[in-house]
């Protein structure tokens, strides 16, 4: 009769229906020394369960965190550099705004380093070109590989052919 109803109580305890008294009498049964032996493995489940109560944890848990400051000095450090950067020109006149606005000197220099941009740029290109010249040599070089291969497949083909036809004749 126990173990009948110790069986109905380990169901509805598989499904999550039992009430805390229900799982008491779990608890209290499994205890025992005695256990039939098809609940063997319910007897060790629930003595984990009574060990692991009984444990504590001893650690010091903190309960203030340190809290680093650091990203919001840099959040204050960028929002004063930009308006720097907006304020001191407005404030200050500001610099040229045309290139008539520029002495002769400024204007030389301004010319120079276009004409050296323009140069960068079209050794840019140039190079840009050569790569494109190196890619279809690659290519080319491929192809010429696995054309090699064939011909090695032709070779191994016809040694075997003619080897058969020796030991033949032999």
């Amino acid at each position: 009769m126990v173990l009948n109803s110790i069986e109905k109580l380990l169901e509805k305890y598989d499904t999550g229906e039992t009430t805390l008294k229900e799982e008491q009498q779990l608890k209290t049964y499994f205890a025992q020394e005695k256990v039939a032996p098809h609940l063997e493995p319910y007897k060790t489940m629930f003595q984990y369960f009574n060990n692991t109560k009984q444990e504590l944890y001893t650690k010091d848990v903190p309960l203030k965190p340190r809290k680093s400051y650091i990203y919001q000095w840099i959040s204050v450090a960028a929002v004063a550099v930009l308006m720097l950067g907006i304020l001191i020109p407005n404030v200050f006149g500001g610099g040229p705004t045309s290139m008539e606005d520029l002495t002769l000197e400024q204007q030389m220099a301004f010319n120079e380093t276009k004409k050296v941009f323009d140069m960068i740029g079209t050794q840019f290109n140039t190079g840009q070109n050569q790569m494109g010249a190196l890619s279809l040599a690659s290519s080319n070089f491929v192809k010429g590989a696995e054309q090699v291969k064939y011909i090695n497949e032709f070779s191994e083909t016809s040694s075997k052919f003619f080897k058969s036809k020796k030991s033949k004749n032999k």
